[in-house]
């Protein structure tokens, strides 16, 4: 069984946000109004955080992407009351946007605290109306949502292949962060795969995970900054 994940390398990532207006586009991620940016509730699917190592004048700021992570040992899950979260057999922590009944247990829940809660109605621009992606839903005020690693591609991947009557390959399931990256930062495919490239870069000594001691044991991995290995 495919385990999906995803690898990110701090040493090529220059910050650039490419994936966070991707990740809006594609699903369906209303733009931020200054309503919600100045109460703190605008919602993003992946941000880019700023870390501070040092203390001042000797100190350094690091950038670095944040999704869910889509945890093999997901606290998320385990606290939804109507399982309206639920971690898929390849891995991928799915939300059920119709089940969801906004008690924000699963926000609570997560350390990563990368679920956002719909406080508002999502509001669009008239002029971007049209070309919001007709594979993902929209969702109503009051439920949560979260990054889906894509999930409506990996729908469209499989049902490509069928057509085509072949066997899916990696190209056919790539998420809009990782397809639009311009310095290729962000590498994605399936970690129980030793030949693939996302698990070989796993296994190098570069690798770690964001609070592993909670062993929540996430599928989006890290690249630390310093070299090749």
């Amino acid at each position: 069984m495919t385990r999906w994940g995803m690898v990110i390398d701090l040493d090529k990532c220059s910050a650039c946000q490419a994936c966070v207006v991707a990740c809006q586009s594609e699903n369906n991620v209303a733009p931020p109004n200054q309503e919600l940016h100045e109460q703190g509730r605008s919602i993003h699917w992946i941000r880019v955080l700023p870390t501070f190592e040092g203390t001042f004048p000797h100190f350094r700021m690091r950038l670095f992407p944040l999704p869910c992570l889509h945890c093999d040992n997901p606290p998320c899950t385990k606290v939804c009351p109507v399982s309206a979260t639920y971690k898929s057999e390849e891995g991928i922590i799915g939300q059920i946007f119709s089940r969801c009944i906004g008690c924000r247990y699963c926000t609570t829940a997560c350390p990563y605290t990368v679920r956002e809660f719909n406080w508002k109605k999502p509001v669009w621009p008239e002029e971007m109306k049209p070309i919001r992606n007709r594979d993902v839903s929209i969702r109503p005020k009051g439920v949560v949502e979260k990054c889906t690693l894509c999930t409506h591609r990996l729908q469209k991947g499989r049902e490509k292949a069928r057509v085509e009557g072949r066997e899916m390959i990696p190209e056919d399931y790539i998420p809009a962060c990782v397809e639009v990256c311009p310095s290729q930062a962000m590498i994605f495919g399936d970690l129980d795969d030793p030949e693939s490239e996302v698990s070989k870069l796993v296994r190098s000594r570069r690798a770690f995970r964001l609070m592993e001691d909670l062993g929540t044991e996430p599928k989006v991995i890290y690249l630390s900054e310093g070299g090749g290995d």
